[in-house]
């Protein structure tokens, strides 16, 4: 359900209106997330990284207003109830990628299985949609395994930076017994300041320390 925002006793109606008029813009923000206790478990449990990582940022995404956010078509900003991860499936053959979106469950093993048997049913599907009717509630999730790196960026030139946020991690690695890996959000100004982005990045770390598999 997409909920309409009160506009009139919005904290942010001047922020959005000056982001999405004025200053049209958006932002990237990369940090390094320590890994080493959510890869200890996955690896007790012969869990795949990338479901159980996505499962991770999607909770994280649904626990936060801000960024599950959009307009209707007249520019009219609000909140849908849940977002759905738009993740890509890699193609080894001909190194080409699809979007395959996935069904968002709180609970970590609904999530899990349904999201590896979606990726077994479409890995094979080529071309920029794997699955068709992707909902309009829906955010993007990718990972550059192949790359540990220090800072990305997703640019819209000369149009409107996306409100809902789209999000990139790269190569996990090791150093003196830490693993960590390179994870960049990238959300408009509009929709989101650096207080909501900072709060995204802490909690997603407590979630990767904290969750039980």
């Amino acid at each position: 359900m997409f909920n309409y925002i009160d506009r009139e006793n919005w904290e942010r109606k001047e922020h959005f209106e000056y982001y999405r008029t004025k200053i049209v813009c958006g932002y990237s923000c990369t940090v390094q997330l320590d890994v080493t206790k959510f890869l200890r478990k996955i690896r007790a449990k012969g869990l795949r990284f990338y479901p159980a990582f996505v499962y991770c940022v999607s909770k994280t995404v649904n626990s936060m207003k801000e960024f599950r956010m959009a307009v209707d078509v007249d520019g009219l900003p609000g909140y849908y109830d849940f977002c759905v991860p738009n993740m890509t499936i890699f193609h080894d053959d001909d190194h080409t990628f699809s979007d395959m979106w996935t069904e968002y469950y709180p609970e970590f093993d609904k999530f899990y299985r349904n999201t590896v048997e979606n990726m077994e049913k479409y890995k094979n599907v080529k071309g920029i949609k794997a699955r068709d009717g992707q909902p309009p509630n829906f955010f993007c999730v990718s990972c550059v395994p192949w790359l540990t790196y220090t800072a990305y960026s997703t640019s819209v030139p000369g149009g409107t930076p996306n409100l809902f946020p789209i999000i990139t991690f790269g190569k996990y690695t090791e150093a003196n017994g830490k693993y960590t890996l390179p994870f960049t959000l990238n959300i408009a100004h509009a929709a989101a300041d650096g207080y909501h982005s900072s709060m995204f990045f802490n909690s997603l770390q407590e979630l990767l320390d904290s969750i039980e598999l």
